[in-house]
């Protein structure tokens, strides 16, 4: 007989500003805690070294993480010129180097290439399996790690800051699956001097900004309270990507049972991916056709 989770019901996103030194599944472990909520999740991994943005799913908003991770997200870094390391970040060990610095003129020619759509090599102390096994412990144990490149979308790229001649800073809005790190390196072989990531932040991932982020010691404080559940954000803040339709009151209980369900639309195409709203509450997610929504995902709210 499986088990019951322990814990709450309990639904929403919490947008956290991420400090260094914390994995994220080691946040998403305490905001869990911090809720007593069955089940919890994130929208996308941040190293441990960054900080920012990192969005998390509590109860049914887990439902809506894949619309967070393939939304666009920027991130704020700075690269150390003259340095390549292990890692592709101040981390690892420094494996080259170089006396050469660019200009900021050589530094922003160099951009363009990385912008629209690109294929990025991850960098070999990462997530990515490889026959089953993740790179970073293939790396750990020093095999040797081919990783394949893959597609990735950038919609920009700019130098925001040249503190010094060994640093530079920018600025990435990219989509699903980006390595900053692989930008900083391959940024720096371009420009034939070498480089990793020095600081990075995630400013911004989909609908969730940084400056509405809370912070750990504000989770801490507020933990197993009452007033912890202020802190969260209605689930439908995730689903902005799509259009809205209304439920009627004998089609929201179809959709609820996962049956295609009557709607009231406007603006919305024939086999358009859409959400269902009832009483201010998402009900569904599915397509629309010909005045009914067919659901895959359904939220029991």
């Amino acid at each position: 007989m499986a088990r019951n989770r322990k814990g709450r019901d309990i639904s929403g996103w919490l947008v956290v500003d991420k400090p260094a030194g914390l994995t994220s599944n080691a946040v998403v472990n305490k905001v869990k805690w911090a809720f007593n909520a069955k089940k919890a999740g994130h929208a996308g991994t941040l190293d441990p070294e960054a900080t920012g943005v990192l969005a998390i799913a509590l109860g049914e908003a887990t439902k809506t993480v894949p619309f967070v991770t393939d939304a666009l997200k920027a991130y704020a870094f700075t690269v150390r010129l003259g340095q390549a390391t292990n890692t592709d970040d101040a981390e690892g060990e420094v494996i080259a180097e170089s006396d050469a610095r660019p200009t900021d003129e050589e530094i922003a020619a160099a951009l363009p290439p990385f912008v629209g759509e690109v294929m990025q090599v991850p960098p070999k102390f990462s997530a990515v399996k490889i026959d089953g096994q993740r790179a970073y412990k293939m790396a750990r144990d020093g095999e040797d790690v081919e990783l394949a490149a893959r597609p990735l979308w950038v919609e920009s790229l700019q130098m925001t800051g040249r503190p010094d001649a060994d640093h530079v800073d920018l600025e990435l809005v990219c989509g699903k699956g980006g390595y900053v790190r692989s930008i900083a390196r391959d940024l720096g072989e371009a420009l034939g001097c070498h480089g990793h990531v020095r600081q990075l932040r995630r400013v911004w991932s989909g609908p969730f900004e940084a400056a509405e982020g809370v912070t750990m010691d504000r989770i801490e404080e507020l933990a197993r309270t009452e007033d912890i559940d202020a802190l969260l954000i209605p689930v439908d803040v995730a689903l902005d990507c799509m259009p809205e339709v209304r439920a009627t009151d004998e089609g929201v209980a179809r959709l609820r049972n996962g049956n295609p369900g009557l709607v009231i639309a406007s603006d919305v195409e024939y086999g358009e991916e859409c959400w269902a709203s009832h009483d201010g509450k998402p009900v569904a997610v599915g397509i629309f056709r010909a005045g009914q929504l067919h659901p895959n995902r359904v939220f029991n709210l």
